[in-house]
């Protein structure tokens, strides 16, 4: 199945209408997706306060991994996110765009590659570089301008990284930190691939398949502490 998609240019929008409705990606009008978008807006009276609170219930209520990477395109519709426990940033973009979109506040997904300086010895011997090729992150419609926020890493993630977790106030753009609590380098953006009313599948595919050699990241979902902590013996 094909998933073509075609950039948008932010400055031509203004808003309209047509990012509030749902895409194959970014479904909305499914019924799970809508009412946890409702449950995690309840008691906020203005755009911007339910802009923060799904924030932050995508942020912390899917665990960072990167090791959630698929091929699949289902696993990447927004009502399947919702299922999961763990994702990684493409996923929960989606999942913050569509229930934005479910709460009334007009969503596209973005995309970059960035180079991330604190990956795990793991993941880049895995990936063979320290590029992350499609970021992805929401923009949101708020005050009459589109605001950047990136879910990606729980607040659990960034303790154990040692960073705070980013704070999105709904007004102003909430990207990765450029350095962590130590002046460590963290993360710098090194390409904008646009923005997008749904998931451009096929050419993130493409992407990956190029820069990692089709899908190395994920031969096997091991166990790997940078991510997700210590391993812990359940027999």
């Amino acid at each position: 199945m094909s998933h073509p998609a075609r950039p948008i240019r932010l400055a031509d929008t203004e808003g309209d209408p047509v990012y509030l409705e749902p895409t194959y990606f970014v479904d909305s009008d499914h019924p799970e997706v809508a009412a946890y978008a409702a449950e995690a807006v309840k008691g906020c009276t203005t755009p911007v306060e339910r802009a923060q609170a799904l924030f932050l219930r995508v942020r912390d209520g899917l665990r960072y991994d990167p090791y959630t990477f698929s091929i699949d395109p289902e696993a990447y519709r927004a009502s399947s996110v919702v299922r999961q426990s763990s994702g990684f940033c493409v996923p929960k973009a989606i999942l913050l765009a569509a229930v934005a979109r479910a709460a009334g506040i007009p969503a596209l997904v973005g995309f970059a590659d960035v180079r991330n300086h604190l990956t795990s010895e793991r993941l880049r011997s895995l990936m063979r570089t320290d590029i992350f090729v499609f970021h992805g992150y929401s923009e949101l419609y708020l005050d009459g301008r589109w605001v950047k926020a990136t879910p990606a890493f729980d607040a659990g993630l960034c303790d154990h990284f040692g960073v705070e977790p980013l704070v999105f106030d709904g007004r102003t753009d909430a990207l990765f930190h450029e350095y962590t609590a130590d002046g460590t380098r963290h993360m710098e953006y090194i390409r904008d691939r646009g923005h997008y009313a749904d998931l451009p599948f096929d050419d993130m595919v493409a992407a990956f398949d190029d820069v990692y050699g089709g899908g190395n990241v994920v031969a096997e979902p091991n166990h790997d502490e940078a991510f997700h902590g210590p391993a812990h013996d359940d027999s």
